[in-house]
């Protein structure tokens, strides 16, 4: 796809990997903007800077697990802004927590916000794309959308059924010429991940590498946009040995070690964007 004088929509814009999606398509060449997060104080913030790169850019706070108030502003914002062309998906929460001491209610939020948001926002804009027969859809996926961890599994949960979600959809809306792809970070250093229990041997990426990945993979056409040579390394592990995957995820995830009572799990959630 070339954004060269393009319309963009990209969710969770305010921070992280979402931010710097918004600022290298800007960089790019995209023509206008459109940047969605709950946090309007944020989004004005990031604004400011692309608008100094003489991009368009318009602002909607939104909670995307309120669909009636995400459909009013995506009718309104295609009136007055008129179509968009790119979508990228990129809202997202993360729980570690080991599962026997996880929590319901954060299964849910993972559940609202990485799936039911993502679905709200994907057919409105979808219908509309395929009305006009053009557009792009990305959905930010992760690593853990390939291969499952330890500490990690209702968040991967999730990342996988947004693969399945993508692969469904390039089928269905090929015929429509909208192109729908997946983006896969590993872990991605963001404000979040300062109280997240590391992976050994996982050294982070920044979310400009994540950017600029997707920028690439937006002109290659990618299906799938693994993003540097960890996501490349493992995804060929996965497919090679995957027991050797398995056991070596087991090593290097934070969790205690055998013999040790349950207590010593650590007892809190740390949320990050991987």
């Amino acid at each position: 796809m070339d954004i060269q004088g393009k319309t963009a929509l990209v969710t969770g814009a305010s921070r992280g990997i979402g931010r710097a999606i918004a600022l290298e398509l800007a960089q790019q060449g995209i023509k206008r903007l459109l940047l969605v997060a709950r946090d309007q104080q944020r989004l004005a913030a990031i604004a400011t800077e692309i608008e100094a790169l003489d991009v368009e850019v318009v602002t909607l706070a939104l909670d995307l697990s309120q669909p009636v108030a995400v459909s009013i502003a995506i009718a309104q914002a295609w009136r007055d802004h008129g179509p968009i062309h790119l979508l990228v998906n990129c809202a997202g929460i993360a729980h570690q927590v080991p599962f026997l001491q996880s929590k319901l209610a954060n299964v849910q939020d993972e559940i609202a916000v990485n799936l039911v948001g993502m679905y709200t926002i994907t057919r409105l804009i979808a219908r509309r794309m395929a009305a006009q027969r053009q557009g792009q859809i990305v959905n930010v996926s992760s690593l853990m959308g390939k291969v499952a961890a330890p500490t990690m599994a209702t968040y991967s949960a999730t990342k996988f059924a947004i693969l399945g979600f993508t692969q469904a959809l390039r089928g269905e809306l090929m015929a429509y010429n909208v192109q729908v792809a997946a983006l896969l970070p590993s872990l991605t250093e963001t404000d979040m991940v300062r109280d997240l229990h590391w992976f050994r041997w996982a050294v982070p990426m920044t979310p400009q590498q994540v950017a600029r990945s997707l920028v690439t993979g937006l002109r290659k056409e990618s299906a799938e946009i693994l993003v540097g040579w960890q996501g490349h390394l493992v995804a060929w592990c996965q497919r090679i040995a995957p027991g050797l995957l398995e056991k070596i995820l087991l090593i290097s995830a934070p969790l205690p070690r055998r013999g040790y009572p349950m207590q010593h799990i650590p007892a809190t959630d740390s949320s990050a964007e991987l």
